[in-house]
């Protein structure tokens, strides 16, 4: 029984990682894997130049790769195996002595180096993203094919009586610049396919994201490159430890803002919990207000404080003395759900740190005349459609509460809010 049923796990948890990816992410993957297996059989066929220097750079790849981390917006990266990657692409000699590696046996070490730092992941249940790591390989390849076939000028030129790396340096930089570039519209291209936001929004969010940890990854990549004229390996220590404490840094910020989230989650349940509103209602409203937000273009920070105060719109109910029926604040009567509201944003503003949180809760009734802050009125939009539908998928039910809440007296609510809460729902895609 047990031989039988390991492999029919193993098919399950294949079949639904297959599910999962779209057409975008399997794309990357069929053309990283294609290009994984050129590398590694053309290597194999002409044999390795300067196996230790391969070797090398392929344990610290793997070390990065082991050593990856989750950033905000669930997006993996390995810095310390990247900026490995780039030193290994842009070497020209080592201890001045010139390096002929082709593009091919970069992108076959990268390769290499990256399996055997997944391979302790997947022993202990924790598989890597597969689109992540198809795109930080295809970054290396295509960093690779491009440098590769100027090594050997650039390095005369390094040699040349009137000697100077300054035509290297300038090349190297243009290069890793253009390939960030490509990899930021790639991410871009993925990410609004997988969340539904804007091409534009999605590249501003990945800029955003890959400038600091692009930075430091690609000038540590250059400077372990030029070490290596006058250093041998001992300049993949040197120069990893820079790279090691700033991942360090990014993966206390990425664990402060889970706690954070953990934190209001936890909180958000506590209406429920005293039977102030429905089950499920905060999750709801603020998977509801997320889906709206991104609808609407709205940034990645901006997303954040969103979730934050759609997670604890309800908090001030607390206060109440006598829960509302249902916890439906759209039935009550305007100046008790502007109260709720203040008590709320009360509650958030005790935490000292979610000031503009606090703010967004409190302003979540205002009329649309007192131009309440966008994430105010996606919030007011998404606690009334759930307030009116709840947990319920039936679309005449959806239908009925759009058309009820866009002919709320007064213009109560944000017409722009409401259009795209519509598309929303036709998609059936929260």
């Amino acid at each position: 029984m047990i031989t039988t049923e390991r492999p029919r796990r193993t098919e399950r948890s294949a079949n639904t990682v297959l599910r999962r990816l779209d057409s975008g992410q399997l794309l990357l993957i069929c053309a990283a894997g294609l290009v994984a297996v050129a590398g590694i059989a053309h290597t194999a066929a002409v044999g390795l130049d300067r196996p230790q220097i391969a070797v090398g750079f392929g344990a610290l790849i793997a070390v990065g790769e082991l050593a990856r981390l989750t950033m905000p917006g669930n997006r993996e990266v390995a810095p310390i195996g990247a900026a490995a990657a780039l030193g290994y692409t842009l070497l020209l000699d080592l201890s001045q002595n010139q390096l002929k590696h082709s593009a091919l046996q970069v992108v076959a070490v990268i390769a290499v180096g990256m399996l055997a730092g997944a391979l302790p992941h997947l022993a202990v249940g924790r598989p890597p993203r597969l689109d992540g790591m198809a795109r930080r390989l295809l970054t290396g390849a295509l960093l690779a094919f491009a440098f590769r076939p100027l090594a050997d000028p650039l390095y005369r030129l390094t040699e040349a009586p009137t000697s100077t790396w300054w035509p290297a340096l300038a090349v190297m930089v243009a290069l890793i610049v253009a390939t960030v570039m490509i990899d930021v519209l790639v991410a871009a291209w993925l990410r609004s396919e997988q969340v539904r936001t804007a091409f534009r929004v999605a590249v501003r969010d990945e800029l955003n994201m890959a400038l600091p940890l692009g930075a430091a990854v690609g000038s540590s990549g250059v400077l372990l490159a030029l070490a290596t004229h006058s250093m041998d390996l001992v300049a993949l220590l040197v120069f990893a430890a820079p790279l090691l404490v700033t991942q360090v840094a990014f993966r206390k910020y990425a664990g402060i803002r889970a706690t954070y989230l953990q934190t209001v989650r936890a909180l958000s349940r506590v209406t429920e919990v005293g039977g102030y509103v429905e089950p499920g209602h905060s999750r709801r409203v603020s998977r509801l207000a997320l889906a709206i937000g991104r609808e609407l273009g709205m940034a990645e920070p901006e997303l954040l404080e969103l979730e934050y105060a759609a997670l604890m719109h309800d908090i001030g109910q607390l206060s109440l003395r006598d829960p509302i029926p249902g916890g439906a604040t759209v039935l009550s009567e305007p100046e008790q759900a502007r109260r709720i509201a203040e008590l709320g944003a009360e509650v958030i503003k005790q935490t000292g740190v979610l000031d503009r949180v606090a703010e967004v809760v409190r302003r979540q009734c205002d009329p649309i005349a007192d131009d309440p802050p966008l994430s105010s009125r996606i919030i007011k939009v998404a606690n009334a459609y759930d307030d009116l539908v709840g947990p319920s998928t039936d679309r005449d039910r959806a239908g009925a509460a759009l058309e009820r809440i866009r002919l709320a007296p007064g213009g109560a609510y944000d017409p722009h809010a409401l259009e795209a809460l519509a598309r929303v729902i036709d998609r059936g895609r929260l």
